[in-house]
């Protein structure tokens, strides 16, 4: 993808590179449990830091409200992020004012700064100007690594790009770089995968990439409101009886775009849902009143690989079935080892996203066999949706400053 800068195009020895990361993980009394984020965001950080620059990084935890809440601070970051680069990490105990001034002035090249919450500023999440300018004039260039946070029109996000020249990092670069490959100019025919529980949760991604893709897989519990908006019986089975015409309505896109609709042709059944709960396979029209659909059947797996075959992009949001709860996970687990198998021969680009679909996919073993896996929740699916993200536009904007590049 063009239109924004990343680090490469930077000279960034000497100065002050202020870095919007992502470090909103996981911690249960104050011991982060999860440092897939960590990673993600330390590359950058690390390139930065072995560049010459004096890395100074924000990043937003919890939902603080403007307030000063010490169980919500990013000190216990420290550690963690200091192990994920090989280098020692300051920390400062405000993100603006004389506190961020002090710890960044006996900063040497090289060093790295991590400065405490910015959701303890209501200045932040109000994207106050005045508030991002403060930030603004700790640095000489700010770094915005933190896809997952684009979504959000915060100071730290999108306001502080206003103020100073302005780049991407390499998470961000590849999540773009990705999704640009995926659905702005995919290699086609194009498939977009769609599961999950609810079609009222996600009209607008189905609306949208009904009319970008060659074939829309529709899977989960939201694959019975398709069902019974096409007047089949779908038992006992979550619904959405309110949403009937939303189907419809998305169907006939669909035969407008000339995209086809690929719904279950049988499924997985059961009269309880639990662990191990007696079930069977039936067609798709042979669902009793007292039975529960958990998962899509073998045919409907098969009809998936055939389709595979003629595939050169898929999207992935969302699982098959109950994967959370054996035996319904086998249709998602199925589903994910074909699309991994092709992608693995080269045959195609893979991408996927949202937090159901990385469990899924880590579940069925192949996440690290699709091209790429996003794990930015919110952001990942605005971005699906056609929805312009004002981190990532913020990012567009500033790639007619100067770098900030010294002669």
């Amino acid at each position: 993808m063009t239109g924004f800068r990343t680090i490469d195009d930077l000279d960034v020895k000497g100065r002050r590179v202020l870095v919007r990361a992502d470090l909103n993980v996981p911690m249960k009394d104050g011991v982060v449990t999860d440092t897939l984020r960590i990673d993600r965001q330390a590359p950058t950080i690390r390139a930065l830091a072995e560049r010459g620059a004096k890395v100074i990084v924000l990043s937003h935890f919890d939902r603080p409200k403007g307030m000063v809440v010490p169980s919500m601070s990013l000190k216990p970051i420290v550690a963690p992020l200091a192990k994920a680069l090989g280098r020692g990490v300051a920390f400062a105990d405000d993100c603006v004012g004389e506190k961020a001034k002090t710890a960044i002035v006996t900063m040497k090249d090289g060093d790295v700064l991590l400065l405490e919450n910015t959701r303890f500023h209501a200045g932040e999440e109000a994207n106050d100007p005045v508030f991002a300018r403060e930030v603004a004039v700790l640095g000489d260039i700010f770094v915005n690594d933190a896809f997952s946070a684009a979504h959000r029109a915060h100071a730290t996000t999108e306001g502080i790009a206003h103020f100073l020249p302005s780049a991407a990092g390499l998470a961000m670069a590849d999540e773009l770089t990705h999704l640009q490959k995926a659905l702005g100019d995919p290699k086609r025919p194009l498939m977009a995968v769609i599961g999950g529980a609810k079609v009222s949760t996600k009209i607008a991604l189905l609306e949208n990439l009904v009319q970008k893709v060659e074939a829309l897989v529709i899977g989960g519990a939201m694959a019975n409101t398709f069902l019974a908006a096409e007047g089949i019986k779908v038992g006992k089975s979550l619904y959405e009886p309110d949403h009937l015409e939303t189907a419809r309505k998305i169907i006939h896109i669909s035969t407008e775009s000339g995209a086809a609709i690929l719904l279950p042709v049988d499924v997985v059944v059961a009269k309880e849902f639990k662990a191990q709960a007696k079930h069977r396979t039936a067609d798709v029209r042979d669902v009793h009143d007292d039975e529960l659909i958990l998962d899509v059947g073998p045919k409907s797996i098969e009809a998936f690989k055939n389709r595979l075959q003629t595939t050169d992009t898929l999207v992935w949001n969302g699982p098959f079935g109950a994967f959370e709860t054996p035996p319904f996970d086998r249709g998602t687990v199925a589903a994910a080892k074909l699309v991994a198998e092709r992608t693995k021969a080269g045959y195609m680009l893979s991408v996927a996203g949202g937090g159901d679909t990385v469990a899924a996919l880590n579940h069925a073993g192949v996440a690290d066999d699709f091209s790429y896996v996003s794990t930015a929740g919110g952001a990942f699916l605005e971005w699906l949706e056609g929805q312009e993200l004002p981190g990532v536009a913020a990012l567009m904007q500033s790639n007619g400053r100067p770098e900030g590049k010294e002669k």
